[in-house]
């Protein structure tokens, strides 16, 4: 095949989207381009408010605390609520009202507030990946994750709105201006996905199955699922595996921006660069190799991006001050690992989840992933306050663990199997 068929592929199934499907991969861009306005500078707002390390780590481990409470009342709310419903609530609740509590926000207290609330998106993720991929074919699975991903990476080419608000304004009012255009668009996008959506096949069974069932009883048959999660040897990888990739999103997503402007001298207004270099790398990969990736077993391309976060760390850690070289070295091996990795690992959720099961075991792993996950803000806030360098040591040993995992993994030998990879 061709590498111009190979795009026109991946076109293909965007314009061959429907329902469900093109509903939440064509709003996507209302919750990527605020998000990725006020990402990068989140960490640095939060210190510029006297915010520091140790209570950054605090804060994440909080977050993750109500994350674990939320994820495991989101599959039960999913099945009683519906897919739609549940979406449209608890996505206002967690990403809108967040929001204006980060725009007034004066201190620590305020992010304090903040990060309960927001633990709520927990919920919504569920509900919201029920939505996605209930009607979906399983082997479009790839391309629909593939477009989300790109509605994201094109979301951060306006990122340099964000560097250009700071140079001019500095950081706390350019982030306050920030947070209120993200409840906006946000809350737009949340509206018009309830309205041009429709509740799933799975969603009305369960609804209907559910509707003469209590909160509490349905609670209670959550030790079943638990069962079911644990004897299932796909369902036990996935655990582990978003566990460790939650842990090394923490460092990444809270550390990179202080570790790159306190310790390496990087001028907080040029931050927003690597951000585009690493989204417009990636945008390479998926319009040019990224169909012939798609074919491949999962093994050796979840290995090989797998190596590339390591090689990335390295570079990263052996940057020195005032040369940003190796970090945008960084940037290059951590964009081209992101693009194997990603879509892959949320492939795997879908394949390995009973569908018939799917939001109360997908709940249920939740639960289990960020009960594991939440000690670890604790641990990385202290890494951090000790020397920043040794967050991202962690996550050197985080990959390494990934790769052997995968590598040794008997259901990912048998998923390449009998997938049909070439």
């Amino acid at each position: 095949m061709s590498e111009n068929n190979e795009k026109r592929s991946l076109w293909q199934a965007l314009r061959s989207l429907r329902g469900n499907q093109r509903a939440c991969v064509y709003t996507e861009p209302l919750w990527g381009i605020p998000y990725n306005l006020y990402s990068p500078y989140a960490t640095l707002f939060m210190v510029a408010l006297g915010v520091n390390d140790q209570q950054i780590g605090f804060l994440l481990s909080l977050g993750a605390v109500f994350q674990v409470i939320a994820a495991l009342l989101g599959g039960v709310l999913c099945d009683k609520l519906g897919r739609r419903v549940t979406t449209a609530v608890f996505d206002i609740l967690s990403w809108s009202v967040p929001c204006l509590i980060w725009m007034f926000a004066q201190n620590f207290w305020w992010f304090v507030a903040a990060a309960v609330v927001n633990g709520m998106w927990k919920i919504t993720d569920n509900a919201w990946n029920c939505l996605l991929v209930e009607d979906a074919k399983e082997e479009d699975l790839v391309d629909i994750y593939t477009w989300i991903n790109v509605s994201g990476l094109l979301a951060v080419f306006f990122a340099p709105i964000s560097g250009v608000l700071i140079a001019k304004l500095t950081i706390i009012p350019t982030m306050r201006i920030l947070y209120f255009v993200t409840f906006v668009m946000m809350t737009s996008k949340f509206l018009i996905l309830y309205f041009a959506s429709r509740e799933t096949k799975q969603g009305k069974i369960r609804m209907q199955e559910t509707k003469d069932t209590s909160i509490w009883k349905m609670m209670w048959e959550y030790k079943d699922v638990l069962k079911m999660i644990f004897k299932s040897s796909g369902t036990r990888f996935i655990i582990l595996l978003y566990a460790l990739i939650n842990v090394s999103t923490m460092i990444t997503g809270s550390f990179f921006s202080l570790y790159i402007t306190e310790n390496l001298g990087v001028s907080q207004s040029f931050v927003a660069v690597f951000p585009i270099v690493r989204a417009a790398l990636m945008l390479g990969f998926i319009f040019t190799i990224q169909d012939r990736c798609n074919r491949l077993a999962y093994r050796p391309v979840m290995v090989g991006a797998l190596v590339l976060y390591v090689a990335s760390h390295v570079m990263l850690l052996a940057a020195p001050v005032g040369n940003i070289w190796l970090v945008l070295g960084y940037t290059v091996c951590e964009a081209f690992a992101c693009s194997l990795l990603m879509p892959r690992k949320d492939a795997l959720m879908v394949i390995f989840i009973d569908a018939q099961e799917r939001s109360r075991i997908q709940g249920m792993l939740y639960v289990v992933t960020m009960a594991i996950t939440t000690p670890f803000g604790l641990l990385i806030g202290q890494l951090s306050a000790m020397d920043r360098r040794l967050t991202f040591a962690l996550n050197i040993v985080i990959f390494i663990v990934m790769a052997l995992m995968v590598t040794k993994s008997g259901v990912l030998k048998r998923q390449d199997r009998e997938g049909g990879t070439e």
